[in-house]
């Protein structure tokens, strides 16, 4: 059986991705990125939880650094996330004036290669993100190119070619969730939110896409 080290947030894609994993492969690790984001404890605590419900090893990986190298709003809390009115999700033009907010740059790129790391360590077959198509629209490094692209540096970087597998590339939010309810995914423990109080503030973008997927499911 192949096996795969997942990456999860706890958000809504990634969660789905891993519990689509843990449906058709062994899943050898699941990694969490500290990057210095406000929601970062957030993440951490749901990814455990999450993990701990499906009896899997979990590990949280910090790299401060990458947070530290920019100005994006969701490490720099000088700077403002998005929310309300300036959320305009079918609005393409304005979400990709938002976008440019909350961009890290190459954060994906990071998070897979160390991904890639990671799974040719423990000897495992794929790297599993959360992406979405809706995302992709605004976000390069969420679409299926960026991960073939990756699938040719891996065959050159880890020894045992690692490759990218997400099950939801080509979907919506809405379709995610659809997956994740027959998939019995526990709703209850995502994490949505760019900020990081007790509860989800409903009002940056990836709330809204998260609470208008789960509402149309």
């Amino acid at each position: 059986m192949p096996s795969a080290v997942v990456l999860l947030s706890s958000g809504l894609d990634s969660t789905v991705n891993l519990y689509q994993a843990v449906s058709k492969m062994t899943v050898s690790r699941v990694l969490t990125f500290d990057y210095g984001q406000r929601a970062a404890q957030r993440e951490i605590e749901q990814s455990a939880k999450i993990c701990k419900k499906l009896k899997l090893q979990h590990q949280v990986i910090e790299i401060k650094w990458l947070g530290d190298m920019t100005s994006t709003s969701l490490v720099n809390t000088r700077a403002s996330v998005p929310t309300g009115e300036d959320v305009q999700i079918d609005d393409h033009g304005q979400s990709m004036s938002t976008a440019k907010a909350v961009w890290v740059p190459n954060r994906n790129g990071v998070f897979l290669n160390i991904g890639a790391a990671v799974a040719e360590s423990v000897g495992a077959d794929y790297v599993v993100p959360g992406f979405n198509i809706e995302e992709a629209a605004t976000f390069p490094d969420n679409t299926g190119d960026f991960l073939n692209a990756l699938d040719n540096s891996f065959t050159y970087s880890t020894a045992n070619h690692v490759k990218t597998l997400c099950y939801t590339t080509n979907q919506n939010k809405t379709e995610i969730a659809r997956l994740g309810q027959k998939l019995d995914v526990p709703f209850e423990l995502i994490w949505p939110c760019y900020f990081g109080a007790e509860e989800i503030c409903r009002e940056c973008e990836s709330c809204k896409r998260f609470i208008r997927a789960t509402e149309t499911s």
